[in-house]
């Protein structure tokens, strides 16, 4: 069991790697765009990353359950719970949050013609940065319980 176990931690560390990693730069990625074209070549690469991030987090969230259910002194370590309900806070960001906030973008990069990136686009993607920002956060406290397990 002891075997099995070690795989899955180390699937577990290697998908937070491979999935959390990208995460943290998908804002970076299209602040780069200076121009309408950079700023959807921007979003592109931005989608690309995402599904990195998206297979990361569902095998973090597989291992994660399946190292508790391996281990369920863990369901009675705060450090575990709390990572598990941050982790499922922020896995519901996506689709309750942050979805509603890009698709607003989304639509603005493939009407808008010209080069020129237009107003509403700033003020549209500083909420959504902002929100964004909100969950890199709430990954770095993981982590951070993760490592330190602190009670």
């Amino acid at each position: 069991m002891s075997t099995i176990y070690n795989i899955i931690v180390f699937i577990h560390i290697f998908s937070a790697i491979l999935g959390m990693g990208p995460g943290f730069v998908l804002t970076t990625v299209v602040k780069s765009g200076n121009t309408m074209t950079e700023l959807r070549h921007s979003y592109m690469i931005r989608h690309k990353l995402h599904i990195f991030v998206m297979i990361g987090g569902i095998f973090l969230l597989l291992t994660g359950l399946a190292m508790g259910y391996l281990n369920p002194s863990l369901f009675r370590m705060g450090w575990y719970v709390t990572s598990l309900v941050l982790f499922l806070a922020a896995l519901a960001m996506g689709p309750l949050v942050l979805s509603p906030r890009s698709k607003p973008i989304k639509a603005l990069l493939e009407s808008h013609k010209g080069e020129a990136i237009p107003e509403e686009y700033w003020r549209l993607s500083k909420v959504l940065f902002r929100y964004e920002n909100m969950e890199n956060v709430i990954f770095l406290i993981i982590i951070s319980l993760m490592i330190l397990k602190p009670f």
